[in-house]
């Protein structure tokens, strides 16, 4: 019988997240192309447009397409007759292969994995440990499912157990409906329906890497009842008028999928995990002939798309001028191109600036009249300025937003999805502004940084502060210095009662 050996699993996994890091699965690309078509709002259409092109530049330059290369889920079926020539536990093995991949010269991956969930949460530094799952199956091959998981759709991941009698679309629409933009939209929703807690999110963990074939589910109809229950959340979901980024427009979702298991005449346990604009899985076979290989998709898959149209009549702003009649004249829904001097920091360093004004010190930086990006980029390779950067959502920043706003003269921050009551209050209290970069146009957004250096608190790595020159980095205006915002408009405007047949 041929030998399964170590190194190759691990070179395959290395190679996988490299691969799963610049291409989207084609069947995303697909979909995604369609929904552009379709879709009606032009603010929507815009940010699905900067997806797509994103996309195709990842492909090109091999870079990832989210700055959030996500944690590493890794699904592995051992089949009970497979030989192998393992001397570590498959956790051991596994972390190597997701180390080398992550930690790969020509593209370096962000490592997100913090090894004390409590107190410190000190950077692993390589991303390790990966999030690994074991299945023993018939057979003499090992099959592994391997996804990057950002951050951003995990945090929305919800579990409830429901009464046999419940109604599982009812509870899923009603929670998509609760996620805000988050989650950046249009994704896939994985379902999971049955087992119990444990066996419900795993279901619905692997239901989101199955092949999108919403499109022929439409055209055929449904042939059994998880197929009527994926077009009645599919409906339903995209008839919220949630929209691309939370925007407001046609589609929310490009598909549902659903994976059930038997579970107990008294319980009926649901999960719920989406999957957002930077759907990153590839499934892969090892069968003692070497390592997996990965064939590049065709870059016709992509269609042309010139963002150079779709932004002409975009408002040009000067980050080093602004001031009260500046910032009062930005309108929801507003594009802009920004250029100049634009600050970085995310959780972490605004923890750290609130606890030194809470000291008495001056802040390392100067905010006044000035912008920050809710931001963690990859680092830089070669002559890049930055490596890809798109935003992180900035409702993990609300409850620093007044502190920082009335105690430093911030004006505008840019993040992606909503901001919650919190931050709203205070940006109208401050007469501030809060901005969108479009989540899953990471790479995109960096070709607009044309230079970054770190300017306070370097140890926190991807969280340090830095100070970039931008020029005409592509936004949206979300909320006024009113607190008039455009995920509560957006979505309102485009609600419409669910077409069900």
């Amino acid at each position: 019988m041929t030998v399964i050996r170590e190194d190759d699993l691990i070179a395959s996994i290395a190679e996988a997240f490299q691969y799963i890091s610049y291409f989207h699965p084609p069947d995303f690309v697909e979909a995604m192309a369609s929904a552009y078509e379709r879709e009606e709002n032009p603010g929507a259409k815009q940010a699905m447009a900067q997806i797509l092109v994103n996309s195709r530049m990842s492909a090109i330059g091999r870079r990832p397409i989210c700055q959030d290369t996500g944690a590493a889920n890794i699904h592995v079926k051992v089949g009970v007759e497979a030989k192998t020539d393992f001397k570590r536990s498959l956790q051991e093995i596994c972390d190597e292969g997701t180390r080398q991949g992550y930690l790969r010269d020509t593209n370096p991956l962000r490592a997100s994995i913090v090894v004390d969930p409590f107190n410190e949460r000190k950077n692993s530094g390589d991303n390790t440990p990966c999030m690994l799952t074991v299945e023993m199956v018939a057979g003499d091959k090992i099959d592994v499912e391997l996804a990057a998981k950002g951050g951003g759709s995990e945090n929305k991941a919800k579990f409830t157990t429901l009464n046999p009698s419940g109604s599982v679309a009812d509870w899923v629409v009603e929670t998509v409906e609760t996620l805000g933009a988050g989650w950046c939209p249009p994704g896939i929703l994985g379902i999971g329906v049955g087992g119990n807690a444990d066996k419900a999110m795993a279901l619905a963990k692997q239901a989101m890497n199955e092949r999108i074939d919403m499109a022929d589910l439409l055209r055929r109809g449904p042939s059994n009842k998880v197929e009527e229950l994926r077009l009645e959340i599919y409906e339903r979901v995209n008839a919220l008028g949630i929209g691309a980024q939370g925007l407001g427009g046609v589609t929310t979702v490009l598909d549902v999928k659903i994976k059930s298991f038997p579970t107990h005449a008294a319980s009926l346990p649901v999960g719920l995990i989406p999957n957002c604009a930077a759907t990153r899985h590839i499934h892969f076979t090892l069968d003692g002939s070497g390592p997996a290989e990965f064939t590049p998709p065709d870059l016709s898959l992509w269609p042309e798309i010139l963002l150079d149209q779709a932004s002409a009549h975009a408002r040009k702003i000067n980050l080093d001028d602004l001031n009260d009649e500046v910032v009062t004249s930005l309108e929801p829904g507003q594009t802009l191109l920004l250029s100049g001097t634009l600050y970085t920091g995310r959780d972490a360093a605004h923890k750290r600036m609130i606890d030194m004004l809470d000291r008495g010190e001056e802040l390392p930086v100067d905010l006044k009249d000035r912008a920050i990006y809710y931001v963690g980029p990859v680092d830089a390779v070669g002559d890049e300025a930055i490596g890809p950067a798109g935003p992180t959502t900035a409702t993990r920043m609300d409850k620093f937003t007044d502190r920082i706003l009335g105690e430093t003269g911030l004006r505008v921050m840019i993040g992606k999805a909503e901001r919650g009551p919190t931050g709203l209050e205070a940006i109208a209290k401050h007469k501030a502004a809060y901005l969108i970069a479009v989540g899953g146009a990471a790479y995109l957004v960096s070709k607009a940084i044309k230079e970054a250096k770190p300017v306070a608190f370097e140890d926190l790595g991807m969280e340090a502060i830095y100070e970039l020159k931008v020029e005409d980095m592509p936004v949206t205006v979300a909320v006024d210095t009113e607190g008039n915002s455009i995920h509560k408009t957006g979505p309102a405007q485009w609600r419409r009662a669910p077409a069900l047949t």
